[in-house]
């Protein structure tokens, strides 16, 4: 008997991979987990039913989320990640000799623990002693911080459940108060296709391009996300994202890539016309 795991994109369209066995269903008060061990994908962090990564394309999305703005802070000593429990986004953060704090602030303990147990590559870095993990609500952290931060990536779950609070205007204004004065907020943003996706990243976008002087939004190709196009939004104080790329410099810190490049980073702030239409529509 062949198995299958499905997400719905929407009602009338879906995602399926062939699944060879499941490695763990388990739920906590916020939410439910799954890790599959698909055939084509690697394994497959699943939560509430919708694809969170996958072992063979996760280097997209956290490279993506982590270099674009490392690339562009003269001198990122000090970072916030909001969500990422699974570790991947700290994984990248930590080959930077330069980074001294790492505060990771993961609602869903649970999500920690299954991912140091079946997804090691991922969450392999968040024994770092550079990293405290604070198990508490990303809106009441930031809201309450006395910490400034040189740059807080928000790298939450869609909209919904225990990611809703991550998207609203009350979360950035907190994130823009606990930023240093040339401070980069970068945020995963959701897709721009499908409907839901499509007004959840306006939504988004209004709210943050209101509060920062500078933000813009970049894109990524992850084949398991829904349409494959995926952006992200880059806010900042101070820093254009592609005048101030400081490419050379980058470079030279020798850090091997699979996805990102100084080359592509520029190119990643060119989006489809569709996209940009969606966007000015609520700037």
């Amino acid at each position: 008997m062949e198995l299958w795991f499905t997400e719905y994109f929407t009602d009338h369209a879906r995602f399926s991979m062939r699944i060879a066995r499941q490695l763990y269903s388990g739920r906590s008060p916020l939410q439910k987990i799954d890790v599959y061990e698909s055939l084509e994908f690697g394994r497959v962090l699943v939560i509430d039913g919708m694809v969170m990564l996958t072992e063979r394309d996760e280097f997209i999305y956290h490279e993506m989320i982590v270099h674009v703005p490392m690339a562009v802070h003269p001198n990122p000593r000090r970072v916030a990640v909001v969500g990422g429990g699974d570790g991947g986004t700290v994984r990248e953060l930590v080959r930077y000799h330069q980074v001294e704090e790492i505060d990771l602030v993961e609602v869903d303990k649970l999500v920690v623990d299954v991912c140091r147990e079946y997804l090691p590559a991922t969450a392999g870095a968040l024994d770092d002693p550079r990293v405290t993990i604070h198990y508490t609500d990303g809106v009441e952290y930031m809201r309450d911080c006395r910490t400034k931060y040189d740059l807080i990536i928000v790298d939450s779950t869609d909209p919904v459940g225990p990611g809703e609070g991550l998207f609203t205007r009350e979360f950035y204004v907190s994130c823009f108060a606990a930023l240093t004065d040339d401070g980069i907020m970068v945020n995963q943003h959701e897709g721009a296709f499908y409907e839901p996706d499509a007004k959840a990243c306006q939504r988004a976008h209004a709210r943050i391009a209101e509060l920062f002087p500078i933000s813009r939004v970049y894109q990524a190709n992850i084949p398991t996300y829904a349409s494959g196009l995926w952006l992200f939004g880059f806010a900042s104080k101070q820093y254009h994202p592609v005048r101030d790329l400081r490419g050379e410099e980058w470079n030279r810190l020798g850090i091997t890539t699979r996805y990102y490049t100084t080359d592509l980073h520029t190119g990643a702030f060119a989006l489809p016309a569709y996209v940009e239409k969606l966007l000015k529509e609520v700037e």
